[in-house]
């Protein structure tokens, strides 16, 4: 709730349902799924996200602010979790089978790490649909080891932006879709997000990767409203 760029983006309504809800009902169809959490922070203004967990019956932990990789770790170790799968709550349009997709490549390559947006620079996937896996003994590692508070603050980074002897992999798609932004950061963001939803709404879609970037390509207008933004921007608090 405490973004600076566009607060309490979470919670911002589409169709009179918060984006937080939007994004746990298309998490909930990912087949290889077995628990949905929201890792929110103790701050205060984060009482509405525990609020809104409790009324939909969404299992919670709350952790540190700052110190994301701190809460990830208690959460996951609280629910005896051994394999995590990190979807940031700004990215409300995931594709379930694009999680499944990149779980499968993690069992497959018996990997540490597996992601599809991770690292940015050879990536194929929009920001927005960003998927990561790890492993319960790389998370407990990173906790241990690392102390950049960046890399406390983003939770993967330890992972995959240094040697530091994990083995990654990166889901690899048919055509490159990196252009494309449906994150939300900004309120631009919020903007093109809430014309896919009611787009795909009115057309009785649920909207896989493929039918978002059709209508992102059909209207350039609504495109072009958060195109500045760059890659990796929401990576920035």
């Amino acid at each position: 709730m405490s973004s600076t760029r566009l607060p309490g983006k979470v919670l911002k309504k589409v169709d009179g349902l918060p984006l937080l809800l939007h994004q746990v009902r298309r998490v909930t169809k990912a087949k290889m799924v077995d628990k949905i959490l929201i890792a929110t922070s103790i701050s205060a203004q984060d009482d509405k996200i525990e609020e809104l967990c409790k009324k939909n019956k969404i299992e919670y932990f709350r952790g540190p602010e700052n110190d994301v990789l701190s809460r990830y770790y208690e959460c996951a170790k609280k629910f005896s979790a051994e394999i995590i799968i990190r979807l940031t709550a700004d990215c409300p349009l995931l594709d379930p089978v694009i999680i499944d997709n990149t779980i499968r490549l993690y069992l497959e390559n018996k990997a540490d790490y597996a992601a599809n947006t991770a690292p940015p620079q050879t990536r194929k996937f929009p920001d927005g649909m960003d998927v990561e896996v790890f492993s319960m003994a790389a998370l407990s590692r990173a906790h241990e080891q690392a102390r950049d508070p960046l890399d406390r603050e983003h939770v993967t980074f330890y992972f995959w932006k240094y040697n530091n002897g994990f083995k990654t992999v990166q889901l690899d798609n048919a055509r490159d879709y990196s252009k494309y932004r449906f994150t939300v950061d900004y309120p631009e963001d919020f903007e093109v997000v809430k014309f896919i939803m009611q787009t795909l709404k009115a057309a009785g879609r649920f909207g896989n990767l493929d039918e978002i970037i059709n209508i992102l390509d059909a209207n350039p207008r609504i495109r072009e409203l958060n195109s500045k933004f760059d890659f990796g921007i929401g990576w920035k608090k």
